[in-house]
């Protein structure tokens, strides 16, 4: 991984937050309209196969028309990052489409589609999506619903996390968003139970680089009681030393995540950590 690659890591996984928040609205709609229209600029252009809508307030006429007897599942399969030199960023994905109520008697329908987003810098630590133009690529076919509201829900919530703690400005405060009230991370410098304690792990030993990034990889996630998720994903880390040298290592982190559908994220109770690779010089 390049210097610029680890440099630009916590921007895309911020962009990657607001992409899989994207499809909270679609997928439960219980999230609310308020949490659809905070990832998007007040001018924001969406285009699809049902029109054109501009600004937040025909966004919103058109997301009320939607049935609500509607499934709606958006499975990604692949995404891609450039950026521009203005901060913004140009995300593509593929995605398999599933709704299960648009077609007689339950017949799952599914497309494969693709996702141009233009994303800017927001006010606060992620940006907005700007333009979001959505193609079919074929013909609807048949097939089995399959929910993905647990991928795209915790997935959104890792990436704030990556976006947060790989963020050179080191701000712990809007982390606290994504805590939950009895939250325990088990790092392999100790265990933290209290905010001040992460403060203090975000200062120091998450700080012993000039900058980082994460890979996502073996990612799973799974509703074991009702609004309680288990997410295991392993993580290729890379970071930057003070004398411009790369260091890497692997680690696989098991999450508990509590689950509130109206709340913009879920929050973690607690992480394992498990290392897999230990630290060493990138090349070794």
């Amino acid at each position: 991984m390049t210097h610029e690659e680890i440099r630009q890591g916590f921007q895309e996984h911020a962009a990657l937050t607001q992409y899989y928040r994207w499809y909270q609205l679609y997928e439960r709609p219980e999230g609310g309209l308020e949490n659809a229209l905070d990832i998007l600029t007040e001018n924001v252009t969406v285009t699809s196969t049902f029109g054109t809508a501009n600004g937040h307030a025909e966004y919103s006429e058109r997301v009320a028309q939607l049935p609500d007897t509607w499934r709606n599942a958006h499975h990604v399969v692949s995404t891609e990052i450039t950026h521009g030199e203005d901060g913004s960023m140009a995300l593509s994905a593929q995605v398999t489409y599933q709704n299960q109520g648009m077609l007689p008697d339950n017949v799952v329908r599914q497309a494969d589609l693709t996702y141009t987003v233009e994303i800017v810098p927001g006010v606060a630590e992620i940006p907005l999506l700007t333009n979001v133009l959505i193609e079919q690529n074929d013909e609807p076919t048949a097939g089995e619903f399959v929910d993905a509201y647990a991928n795209n829900r915790m997935l959104s919530l890792v990436h704030y996390w990556l976006a947060l703690i790989e963020d050179p400005s080191r701000n712990a405060e809007p982390v606290r968003e994504i805590l939950a009230d009895d939250f325990s991370l088990n790092f392999s410098s100790g265990v933290i139970s209290d905010f001040e304690g992460f403060e203090a792990w975000l200062a120091g030993p998450g700080s012993q680089v000039v900058a980082s990034t994460h890979v996502i990889s073996n990612f799973s996630a799974e509703e074991t009681v009702e609004n309680i998720y288990a997410v295991t994903v392993d993580f290729d880390w890379s970071g930057i030393l003070p004398n411009d040298a790369v260091m890497i290592a692997k680690t696989r982190h098991n999450w508990t995540v509590v689950n509130h559908p109206t709340e913009r994220f879920a929050r973690i109770r607690s992480i394992d950590v498990e290392v897999l690779e230990d630290f060493r010089p990138q090349g070794n």
